[in-house]
């Protein structure tokens, strides 16, 4: 399957979950599953704009008419747009369990809430088998794929994997509690372990909503930097120019390269034929050829230009 085609299945399967546990956590009196379809719903909602933006990358990349007809009004890309798109989803996401959180410490405050536990446990089994089925399979694709948009959405099937296995197993607790000395703690187990499921998830988005903040803010990824000097420090050498200059950003699965060559005046003059050689060899050099590679190379004798 490819991209696109994984995260509708991602979806679907998203929408059907989240409907199935706040219908369950209605009839169930338990806000730590309807917190859990909620949690689904948005990450959804986010799979879908996702989409969208895999399907302007793609058809920004495309050959043909489709291409034309986007490329007029977009000339840059769509590439900007992929890491503003995760960083909302790594807040929206880490939002909704800070939101979650202080619910459920108000809750213990207040003496928890009655849970019916039969109706739980089969929420928790059904959706748990679920979760974890679409990890592994979003996991196993994307390592022929290579995308951070299937990263991210398997990472948060397994995040809503590990929220139902906690709720599953202090449901379970709950319902064998019933009936003796410690039925008192029953009410206080929905929002227990919906506070300690909290705190869990709570950071783990922190690592996306770094690096697509480094990508929005056009930070110099440090490797692709040090490797594009290399390359670039090799040619003038091989050449003779005076120095260079180069500017680097990652954009989402975008890499944005600039490189400027400072010749010495009075040079002799040369045939465009063999600056474009100069080109294809330093862009075989830096390597990565393809659609997310943008790469412009340019040769002067002012310094200005290059600075």
């Amino acid at each position: 399957m490819t991209e696109r085609g994984i995260l509708r299945l991602s979806i679907a399967v998203t929408f059907i979950v989240a409907g199935f546990g706040i219908l369950f956590g209605l009839l169930s009196g338990s806000f730590a599953i309807v917190f859990d379809g909620v949690y689904a719903l948005a990450d959804a909602g986010m799979t879908v704009v996702a989409l969208l933006v895999a399907n302007l990358i793609a058809a920004s990349t495309a050959s043909g008419t489709s291409r034309s007809r986007v490329g007029e009004r977009f000339t840059m890309g769509f590439w900007h747009l992929e890491p503003i798109v995760l960083l909302l989803n790594g807040v929206l996401l880490m939002g909704a369990a800070i939101y979650a959180l202080i619910n459920a410490i108000g809750s213990l405050m207040t003496g928890g809430r009655p849970l019916d536990f039969d109706l739980a446990i089969i929420y928790a089994v059904v959706t748990l088998g679920a979760c974890f089925a679409m990890a592994m399979f979003g996991r196993y694709a994307n390592r022929r794929i290579g995308s951070d948009f299937l990263a991210l959405d398997a990472k948060a099937w397994a995040m809503s994997g590990a929220i139902t296995a906690a709720l599953l197993i202090a449901f379970v607790i709950g319902y064998f509690i019933q009936g003796t000395a410690y039925q008192y703690l029953s009410p206080y187990i929905d929002p227990l372990v919906l506070a300690l499921v909290c705190l869990v998830i709570i950071p783990i988005p922190i690592g996306t909503v770094r690096q697509a903040l480094a990508d929005v803010l056009l930070v110099t990824p440090a490797g692709l930097k040090q490797e594009v000097d290399r390359v670039a420090q090799a040619i003038v050498a091989r050449y003779g120019f005076l120095s260079h200059r180069a500017y680097v950003a990652r954009v989402g699965r975008g890499r944005q390269i600039e490189l400027y060559f400072v010749a010495p005046k009075g040079w002799p003059p040369k045939r465009l034929e063999d600056w474009d050689r100069i080109r294809d060899e330093i862009g075989l050099a830096i390597g990565g050829e393809g659609p997310d590679r943008w790469l412009t190379i340019a040769f002067t004798t002012d310094h200005e230009w290059a600075d």
